[in-house]
């Protein structure tokens, strides 16, 4: 598809095109070298300062229904009048790298409204299902004018870190359980976590919901303080009744709010820039080192060396890196 300039994608972003957002996006997603390049630009002249929108990262275990919990939490979020984009992380075909759920089939009453952008994303494997391209979609959908955005992932896993550095309010949902079920939750997910809300409180779980709720704030108690003494709110709803969502809504704002006006929201901002530039950095650096082909022809050399049993694998590393520390890499050769 030809694309086109930089300042058309900006001006259009600006004006609300739908289109032109969605074309964005896969130009951010794209390995396409001319794509990066134009992406950059893209992002370069949107630059926000704005700290209004709420960044908002959801994840759980499978079958703990998130994309219902964000069906039901999305009409209360325009109910309020803000304008809401969901960025659903779909696990990826191994063929097609392609999204394969279909995010907007599980949201259907968000999926036709005005007010709703949703954008199913490919996982592509990345860590907490979460590709690069995330963070920069997420600027690109606050420049269209979306003040609420919302990053479902593909359930709990061992890189949610990846997700709480791009968002602001970080909430895990957690489902009805009983006892050493809860050993399910990892700590370290618990310990990012700004809310929990335990889903599908309705019907015969209600008992089981509550108890839950109980043994979650038992269980934080052990967790290290946030910052701000802001402790994370164990909240009970039900996605499908429609119950406890406004409670969770209010938490939400509350500590956006309150984190605007104590100056803890620009720290934020300003971490996960730098840690966006950090880690792509550092992905940029690692793929032009494994790409040179100084270094990819002593590597293959080492893998030959070792099939043939001239030296152990932690001698191999050893000696393979004193070769590379001594390496000028400026050129080909």
């Amino acid at each position: 598809m030809k694309r086109k300039t930089a300042s058309y994608y900006v001006g259009a972003i600006r004006e609300g095109d739908r289109n032109a957002l969605s074309r964005a996006i896969s130009i951010v997603e794209s390995k396409v070298t001319q794509d990066e390049k134009l992406a950059n630009d893209i992002l370069s002249q949107l630059s926000m300062k704005d700290m209004s929108a709420v960044r908002l990262g959801i994840t759980g275990a499978p079958g703990v229904g998130k994309s219902t919990f964000i069906e039901a939490f999305g009409r209360e979020v325009i109910d309020a009048g803000h304008r809401l984009a969901i960025l659903a992380v779909d696990p990826s075909s191994p063929e097609s790298g392609g999204s394969i759920l279909g995010d907007k089939t599980r949201m259907l009453s968000l999926t036709v409204h005005p007010d709703v952008y949703i954008r199913p994303s490919a996982s592509l494997s990345y860590a907490g299902g979460v590709n690069p391209s995330t963070y920069k979609s997420i600027l690109l959908c606050e420049a269209a004018g979306f003040d609420y955005i919302i990053i479902e992932t593909v359930g709990v896993g061992q890189s949610e870190f990846v997700v709480r550095n791009m968002v602001d309010y970080f909430l895990l949902l957690a489902q009805p359980a009983a006892g050493d079920e809860l050993q399910g939750i990892k700590k370290g997910v618990m310990e990012m976590a700004n809310g929990i809300a335990v889903n599908k409180c309705d019907g015969e779980l209600i008992h089981a919901a509550e108890l839950t709720k109980r043994q979650l704030i038992e269980a934080l108690h052990y967790l290290p303080t946030q910052e701000e003494g802001d402790s994370p709110m164990v909240m009970v709803c039900s996605a499908i009744a429609h119950s406890g969502i406004k409670e969770v809504y209010a938490d939400i704002e509350q500590r956006h709010l309150k984190w605007m006006k104590s100056g803890r929201l620009a720290q934020l901002r300003g971490a996960q820039r730098e840690i966006f530039f950090r880690t792509t950095v550092q992905d940029g650096m690692k793929a032009f080192l494994l790409k040179h082909p100084k270094v990819q022809g002593q590597m293959v050399a080492y893998f030959t060396r070792l099939d043939k049993g001239e030296f152990d694998a932690f001698t191999a590393v050893a000696s393979y890196m004193d070769w590379f520390v001594q390496q000028d890499l400026s050129s080909d050769e």
